[in-house]
């Protein structure tokens, strides 16, 4: 690999780590996806109606992120060593991770304003704490298919979960940008 060609890829995942980084310790500000605030649990049918639209929102473009960055490249295969396109799927599936881990704790900040809806989302903030760091490791290809698993279980435990409250979680695939900041 030549000097230039190799500068070029350590500046393309510096920014990418930059962005990474960013993203996962901007924290939910209050605001879902869509920009609006996120209402108080006042009990008012509206404001519960909104939590909900709210958390399919957000569920619905985690489920999308994790199914499109991280599960499908890699049961194509595409994160083994020497597989062509490898160090762009590992730095896409990256930044879908700290997506993914930022969206669904919108979505469960989302749920405490259904009381049904909380209810069935407060088990899983455990296991969404615990996709965290999976992000980093994916992005520096060190994540195997437990870890990928990981990341499937609790999308399918959130759909679970709002599927029981009345809010059906349909996967959305994000843009670039939405997944990039």
């Amino acid at each position: 690999m030549s000097r230039s060609v190799a500068r070029g890829v350590v500046a393309l995942l510096l920014s990418c780590a930059l962005l990474l980084t960013t993203a996962a310790c901007g924290g939910d500000d209050g605001q879902s996806a869509s920009g609006a605030a996120t209402p108080s649990s006042t009990g008012t049918f509206e404001q519960q109606r909104l939590a909900k639209t709210r958390f399919v929102a957000n569920a619905g473009l985690a489920a999308g992120a994790t199914y499109q960055w991280i599960v499908k490249p890699y049961r194509a295969g595409k994160f083994k060593k020497g597989a062509d396109g490898r160090t762009f799927a590992l730095v896409k599936a990256g930044l879908a991770g700290a997506f993914t881990y930022n969206r669904l704790k919108a979505a469960v900040n989302n749920a405490k304003g259904d009381p049904l809806l909380s209810k069935a989302v407060a088990p899983l903030s455990a296991g969404i704490d615990s996709l965290k760091d999976l992000g980093t490791k994916l992005r520096k290809g060190e994540a195997g298919s437990a870890d990928v698993g990981a990341f499937e279980n609790i999308i399918n435990s959130v759909k679970d979960a709002g599927k029981s409250a009345g809010a059906e979680v349909v996967d959305k695939v994000p843009s670039t940008s939405q997944l990039g900041g």
